[in-house]
């Protein structure tokens, strides 16, 4: 509730910040050259902001299409819509933790390249059609 002593907004100056409020948030920005990149940035700012890092629209070194938020809310989406299962989950965040994609190669990543390429078919066109990455 506003006290006495705080001035009112004129209505011109209402209409100007409601104005402002109902336009679209919009930034154009370089798409990721492909899903795992925006998965990996995405990622990597998450933990950044769980270590206390403030995160500002604008201020990295290119400009994204979108923010970090945005690839984990279509992952988020594809878990729900029952495209992804816990397992794609478990894969994504372990490596992309570590910023790589599990290696074919080594015995042990091999069930975890098999669920990450699974996964990446999935959330790659997704991605796509949002404008996010190539």
């Amino acid at each position: 509730m506003l006290s006495p002593a705080a001035p009112a907004l004129s209505a011109a100056r209402l209409s100007q910040t409601v104005a402002l409020k109902a336009e679209p948030y919009s930034v154009d920005g370089e798409p990721f050259a492909g899903a795992e990149e925006a998965w990996f940035w995405a990622v990597q700012a998450q933990d950044a902001k769980a270590a206390g890092a403030r995160i500002v629209a604008g201020c990295g070194q290119i400009a994204r299409p979108c923010e970090p938020q945005d690839v984990l809310r279509a992952v988020d989406r594809l878990y729900r819509m029952r495209k992804l299962m816990r397992d794609h989950l478990h894969v994504l965040v372990h490596y992309g933790r570590r910023q790589s994609a599990p290696v074919p190669e080594r015995f042990r990543e091999q069930r975890a390249h098999s669920l990450w390429r699974e996964a990446f078919e999935v959330i790659a066109p997704a991605l796509r059609d949002k404008g996010i990455a190539r």
